[in-house]
């Protein structure tokens, strides 16, 4: 699974990884959180 963000001009690839859940098709959280965290650290950064 890949996490890609466009932002104006540029597509950035925020996370990726290979989905391997033991509870259905759900992401798991701590997955989840990681790319919230790096998204946010990406937009702090292109101010």
């Amino acid at each position: 699974m890949v996490c890609a963000v466009q932002l104006a001009d540029e597509i950035w690839v925020v996370h990726a990884f290979r989905k391997k859940s033991t509870q259905g098709i759900k992401t798991p959280k701590c997955e989840i959180d990681l790319i919230k965290d790096r998204l946010k650290r990406l937009k702090e950064l292109l101010r």
